[in-house]
């Protein structure tokens, strides 16, 4: 009789696709295990005409998943990571991370080849993130914003009924959901760094869970997990999430640990970008000490006037 494991995923075709996607690498390196989906709604697939940054972030997407992991009524939470808040709940814990996919935004425009550079002057362009909001008006200070929210498939339908001129999304949803055709361009990051965890999956589990744990073990990665680690920490010690134009990105290399941190005001007039290399080991360690200097260079300015404008709202 095979051990039967209850993952609780969103109801999106994206969430869908990650739980599926566990699922089969569970089942695939565990052939004694067989791996069930449950639905669950959460507050943010609730309410879909309010921007991220008014609703408040924290457990936006999380919260519901969480309570039946509480509850011991489903054994792990899939999660993408960027959506994962930084302080888990007490009885649970991020017990694994997947192989991140490729961690870029892509810009889809009305026509292929369109980049962030080559749009039009005060072209519009739609996005939900304030993270992504910034870095494109430091690029591009003429370009208006629209909101954007919904899923994958929704938000790219949205925009080919508008009449704006691009809209942001991940690489890793657009490809996962088979949805490249509509990519005009990806954005290096050198011009917008991702969201924190943006590309993994993280897998959430009750503390009590040995056997999950053990189980889930066959599918972690160790160089995302240090990769996230030190994303994770630089916003936990920002104290950020989507109300807060933030962006980060830990890479593992041959010769090092490599880090990329950016805070960013709200209308990109102003951002702290700062880069540094060492020790994998030394992953979260890395992530706090240069949110640490970042605050201590003027950015605590920076997110001082995002809180004020948020509580405005």
């Amino acid at each position: 009789m095979k051990t039967k494991l209850i993952i609780g995923s969103r109801g999106s075709d994206l969430a869908l696709w990650q739980a599926n996607f566990v699922k089969r690498e569970i089942e695939r390196n565990n052939k004694n295990v067989a791996v069930e989906i449950k639905i669950i709604k959460t507050k943010g697939d609730k309410i879909l005409d309010v921007a991220l940054s008014k609703i408040g972030d924290k457990s936006l997407f999380t919260k519901e998943l969480e309570v039946e992991l509480l509850n011991k009524t489903v054994d792990l939470a899939v999660h993408s990571l960027k959506d994962l808040q930084t302080k888990i709940p007490d009885g649970l814990k991020l017990a694994a991370v997947s192989k991140r996919h490729s961690v870029e935004d892509v810009l889809i425009a009305r026509k292929k080849g369109m980049t962030i550079d080559k749009l039009p002057e005060n072209a519009i362009v739609g996005t939900g993130s304030l993270r992504r909001r910034s870095q494109l008006l430091h690029l591009r200070p003429d370009i208006k914003t629209e909101e954007l929210r919904g899923n994958v498939p929704s938000r790219i339908d949205k925009f080919i009924k508008s009449k704006w001129d691009a809209i942001i999304l991940a690489r890793a949803g657009v490809e996962r959901l088979k949805l490249s055709k509509n990519i005009s361009s990806i954005i290096s990051t050198d011009e917008m760094l991702p969201a924190v965890g943006q590309g993994a999956l993280g897998i959430e589990i009750h503390e009590d869970n040995q056997l999950a744990e053990e189980i889930i073990q066959t599918i972690h990665h160790a160089n995302t997990f240090y990769a996230v680690l030190a994303e994770r920490s630089f916003l936990r010690t920002l104290e950020g999430g989507c109300q807060v134009p933030i962006g980060a990105l830990g890479e593992v290399r041959s010769n090092g640990f490599y880090f990329d941190g950016l805070i960013g005001s709200l209308d990109g007039s102003l951002t702290f970008r700062k880069k540094v290399r060492g020790k994998k080991s030394d992953a979260e360690k890395i992530g706090k000490q240069m949110a640490k200097e970042m605050l201590k260079a003027g950015a605590k300015k920076i997110l001082d006037e995002v809180y004020k404008s948020a509580r405005q709202k």
